[in-house]
């Protein structure tokens, strides 16, 4: 698939009705998580017939952009229970079923409320930890408990030293590189946001999980 028929394909899905700043709901637009994913399908090859895990889903953008590339299934998780309301609609709108499932849950918890939860790939757009300090790595280390192959997953441009050594020393990554520079384009979401958008640069990075 092409990157502007995966874009094409990605434009209607819906974002966050009520984003909830104390879980930086943040919108992954169609532009971003197409390329992002597109990149992944076209270096790496390990989306189509691939199990995958969706941490902290939201509406579903990276889910869904997963099913059309092939994912034989794509397991969506979030803390929402109204961002997974939404999830389900955006999945249920297309003519072709997509294999996606929706769970709610807490990524921070997943080691012990789904110990054996596994998948052949993660992809995630996590919290950036402006709102909950720490919460970008928690969610990457409930990646690498899932993951059996590899994690996929956006990091602000400046903390990119922090998580390679977080993931080589602490986590046990087989290999972390960067694997494309993208700039994130944030709307203006929440009240108190004065700029009608901000362009923050970040790193798509490639965790290859065990030796």
């Amino acid at each position: 698939m092409k990157l502007k028929e995966l874009h094409a394909l990605m434009q209607d899905i819906a974002p966050f009705p009520n984003p909830k700043v104390e879980l930086e709901q943040y919108p992954t637009g169609p532009h971003l998580a197409s390329q992002l994913l597109f990149a992944v399908d076209s270096s790496y090859d390990e989306l189509a017939g691939s199990t995958v895990v969706d941490l902290g889903c939201g509406t579903a953008m990276l889910s869904i952009g997963a099913a059309l590339l092939g994912s034989r299934h794509v397991l969506g998780l979030d803390i929402d229970a109204e961002a997974l309301e939404v999830a389900g609609e955006n999945a249920a709108q297309y003519e072709e079923p997509l294999p996606i499932d929706f769970l709610l849950a807490d990524v921070r918890q997943l080691p012990r409320q789904l110990p054996r939860l596994r998948a052949d790939v993660v992809i995630m757009n996590p919290p950036f930890g402006t709102k909950q300090k720490g919460v970008d790595l928690a969610f990457l280390r409930s990646a690498f408990h899932i993951a059996t192959t590899s994690i996929y997953s956006l990091h602000k441009s400046s903390t990119r030293e922090f998580i390679a050594k977080t993931a080589k020393r602490e986590l046990g990554a087989g290999s972390a590189e960067v694997v494309a520079q993208l700039r994130y384009d944030l709307p203006a979401t929440m009240k108190f946001h004065k700029q009608k958008s901000v362009d923050i640069e970040v790193d798509l990075w490639r965790f290859q999980v065990g030796a």
